[in-house]
């Protein structure tokens, strides 16, 4: 059944009444489907999976449900129709590439449904991943992308990508891993101009625990993303654990709206040999300990990104529910 547009702004609220106040997202995906098998080293990182192996991702949505997940964000965060293009891919296989990325998230939760004794609200938020992540050049980490690129090259770059994922139903969309202030402003834009009424959250990295990665204000994105009609939940997403509890606090400050965080395990990437540094802090036995500390600072809804697992999920759900 199709939800009025009142319904849609609704669903996050919804799901947190229904879980009494918190609810669990799902862990990374990229590294998730690398530990089944998968090969993504490539530029169109975990989208290549949507052609190469696309049960795969269906499983590893199934993966993070059994886990707790009561959200599950698509595998089209690096999924691009230029992207695509440039594999020799048409535009109208592009296009369907995009809306498969969110059927194998309806798959996965009608599959998990119906054999789950216990009815609950599980939501399909779609990913859009930052210009930089299409870029592939570690700029998503940096939010630099140059003088040349402006407001209207990256409304341009994302309008049709954006149309298609919504088309294709989801519950949400959600703006990941944002890394600058003009990609904040951009998707607002968008999100008026093509006349969308999806609900999205819009989710910001930080690499010092005060302004995002590319130094500007978190604050001052934060607002705009604050002010967007759409908007239904703000938030920090691939930033270290260490620096979460200081951005809650920040967030708190800027938005009565539901505030949600699911950090990295720490780990940094290097762009140049497309690989995650080691470092501690990546365990679920590690993440445990700061979930409620976190919900007590202000975030309702947590989970984990890259170099996360079923089992860091797992235990984040276990920590929510008083088990840990």
């Amino acid at each position: 059944m199709d939800r009025t547009a009142e319904e849609k702004s609704n669903v996050v609220e919804e799901l947190l009444r229904e879980n009494g106040g918190w609810a669990v997202i799902d862990g990374g995906l990229a590294t998730e489907l690398e530990s089944n098998g998968a090969d993504i080293r490539d530029a169109l990182w975990s989208s290549k999976c949507l052609f190469t192996c696309p049960e795969l991702i269906r499983k590893v949505h199934l993966d993070y449900l059994e886990a707790g997940a009561s959200i599950l964000i698509t595998a089209s965060y690096q999924a691009t129709i230029q992207g695509f293009l440039s594999r020799g891919i048409s535009q109208e296989d592009s296009e369907a590439l995009l809306r498969k990325s969110v059927e194998l998230a309806v798959e996965a939760r009608d599959l998990y449904l119906k054999k789950c004794p216990q009815k609950r609200q599980i939501l399909i938020a779609a990913s859009v991943g930052s210009y930089g992540a299409y870029l592939a050049d570690g700029s998503e980490y940096s939010g630099d992308y140059g003088e040349y690129v402006t407001l209207e090259t990256l409304k341009e770059f994302h309008r049709r990508r954006l149309q298609v994922l919504v088309e294709a139903g989801p519950d949400l969309i959600a703006f990941e891993t944002i890394p600058n202030k003009i990609e904040t402003q951009a998707y607002v834009e968008l999100l008026e101009e093509c006349n969308i009424d999806t609900p999205a959250w819009f989710a910001f990295s930080s690499k010092d625990g005060v302004n995002i990665v590319s130094g500007d204000s978190l604050v001052e994105c934060g607002s705009i993303a604050d002010s967007c009609h759409n908007c239904v939940a703000i938030g920090i997403n691939c930033t270290p654990p260490r620096f979460i509890h200081d951005l809650i606090i920040s967030m708190t400050k800027i938005t009565k709206k539901p505030i949600l965080i699911y950090p990295n395990s720490g780990e940094s990437y290097d762009p140049e040999k497309k690989e995650w540094v080691k470092s501690a802090g990546g365990s679920a036995e590690d993440f445990a300990p700061f979930v409620n500390i976190w919900h007590e600072a202000g975030a309702s809804l947590i989970g984990g990104c890259c170099r996360t697992s079923p089992d860091t999920v797992r235990a984040i759900s276990r920590a929510l529910k008083g088990g840990a």
